[in-house]
């Protein structure tokens, strides 16, 4: 049953085919009774690890007007949380930050979870995105993978005395939850590992590696956090929820080529709860 004044914005990248980005996010939060409202920072055919792809990238003034659309039915009240995804330039970053403002005016309960999304063994965004996740990043949440969390707290994250130290960094800038995802630790070497700090406790999660990735997962998984901390308002049970069912997901593509979003049955409760450390 959907949720009633539950409306998410999800504004990331969108493809035809395959499951990053919005497509990533937009059926697991859609399952699971939020009305998700896409925002697309670009549309293409696919995403771009294929070597090739077709589409457009939107213009910083699209993105604004469509959220200005959303502001116009006077359903900024009805929103409970902004996600934001890639984006491909620093313009739109602050299109982003804008509409977001704007969306905290009418509705200062809004919840704004940022994926400063920029690669993982390498950076793939431009370098003024990369300067604006370092210099402006203002959210309530957000997810960075282990590469990402290394080069916006400048520093390196092997192992977990270096979690807090690095959670601490983004704490003093004005962020209230921050989220690490993808980490590998000298504690736990044969496990791929997720964080979740408030500042005041911290909570850890381990998986199995596996020995393959799928493009998509950090989307899905910021999708399955915001939901769950939405209904519990708890940053443990949330950094579960999310990684429970990634993994689950992740799992399941295994001789697939995409991530496999809509085989995962997202409202049966999972079992492994995050570590307190």
């Amino acid at each position: 049953m959907k949720n009633q004044n539950q409306g998410i914005i999800s504004i990331q990248s969108h493809v035809a085919y395959g499951y990053v980005g919005n497509k990533a996010a937009t059926y697991p939060l859609q399952y699971l009774g939020y009305d998700v409202w896409p925002i697309h920072t670009l549309q293409f055919s696919n995403h771009t690890g294929y070597g090739k792809w077709r589409g457009d990238i939107f213009e910083s003034s699209h993105i604004k007007e469509v959220a200005q659309g959303i502001i116009d039915l006077g359903k900024a009240k009805d929103c409970r949380a902004i996600i934001s995804g890639y984006m491909g330039s620093e313009e739109i970053c602050n299109t982003v930050h804008e509409i977001v403002l704007e969306f905290k005016k009418i509705n200062k309960d809004i919840i704004y979870l940022c994926d400063p999304v920029m690669g993982g063994a390498a950076c793939y965004v431009r370098q003024d995105v990369q300067e604006f996740f370092r210099t402006k990043l203002n959210a309530d949440i957000i997810t960075p993978n282990h590469h990402e969390a290394e080069i916006l707290s400048n520093s390196n994250i092997t192992e977990l005395q270096h979690l807090k130290k690095a959670a601490l960094y983004f704490h003093k800038s004005g962020i209230k939850i921050v989220v690490f995802t993808g980490l590998i630790l000298k504690e736990f070497q044969d496990k791929i590992c997720t964080f979740a700090s408030d500042e005041k406790t911290q909570y850890l999660m381990q998986k199995n590696q596996c020995n393959f990735n799928r493009n998509g997962t950090g989307d899905l998984f910021s999708a399955l956090y915001i939901a769950n901390y939405i209904k519990e308002k708890s940053i443990s049970s949330a950094l579960a929820f999310a990684t429970n069912l990634t993994h689950q997901a992740l799992e399941e593509s295994h001789e697939e080529g995409e991530l496999q979003v809509t085989k995962i049955k997202y409202d049966i409760p999972t079992h492994n709860r995050a570590q307190l450390i």
